[in-house]
C-alpha cells in the first residue's frame, strides 16, 4: 500500500522517509494553503523528527500531502498535521493517510486526533467517534472559538 507507485499518474506514499530530503519551507506553504496557523520550517522539521510515524505523499516530485503521529510508544497516540493540498483534495488521499497512520497504532489503548474546523464529517465517515471526555487548554481566542463548545449563558 505504501510502496512506490508504478503508474506515474498515481501519488507515491512514503512512510518514514529520510526527513533530510523534505522541503520544510514548502511544508509550511502547504500549512498556509489550508489556512492553518503559521509554522516555521525549523520548528515543523523538529516536530516531524520527534514523531514516531511520518507519511509524505508526492505526485511526480511535488509534495501534495502529509501526516504524522505523536505518541508514547504504547498507550497514547494522536494523529497530527494531516494536510492535503487543496488542489488534490477529494481524491481519497486524506483517507489513505489517516488509515495508513492509524494502522501503525493498532495496539495502542487510545488513538485520538483533533479535526480541523469543518472536517468533522470526514473523520466520522471513516468511523472515528467524537470523544465525550476530551478537553483542550486553548492557546488563544482562535482555538477557543474553533475547538471548544460555547459556554452557557449566565443568568
Amino acid at each position: 500500500m505504501l510502496a512506490t507507485a508504478v503508474d506515474t499518474n498515481k501519488p507515491v506514499f512514503k512512510i518514514n522517509p529520510d526527513l533530510s530530503e523534505i522541503d520544510w519551507v514548502y511544508v509550511c506553504e502547504l500549512f498556509d494553503k489550508v489556512n492553518w496557523r503559521t509554522r516555521l520550517p525549523e520548528e515543523i522539521e523538529k516536530a516531524f523528527k520527534s514523531s514516531t510515524w511520518t507519511l509524505f505523499v508526492f505526485k511526480d516530485d511535488q509534495l501534495i500531502a502529509f501526516g504524522r503521529t505523536i505518541d508514547d510508544g504504547r498507550y497514547y497516540a494522536m494523529l497530527g498535521d494531516i494536510v492535503v493540498d487543496p488542489d488534490f483534495q477529494g481524491k481519497g488521499l486524506g483517507k489513505k493517510i489517516v488509515s495508513a497512520l492509524n494502522t501503525q497504532l493498532e495496539n495502542y489503548h487510545f488513538v485520538t486526533l483533533t479535526a480541523a474546523p469543518g472536517k468533522e464529517n470526514f473523520y466520522k465517515s471513516m468511523g472515528w467517534k467524537k470523544q465525550s471526555t476530551a478537553f483542550i487548554w486553548p492557546q488563544g481566542p482562535k482555538q477557543l472559538r474553533q475547538h471548544t463548545e460555547p459556554e452557557p449563558e449566565k443568568l
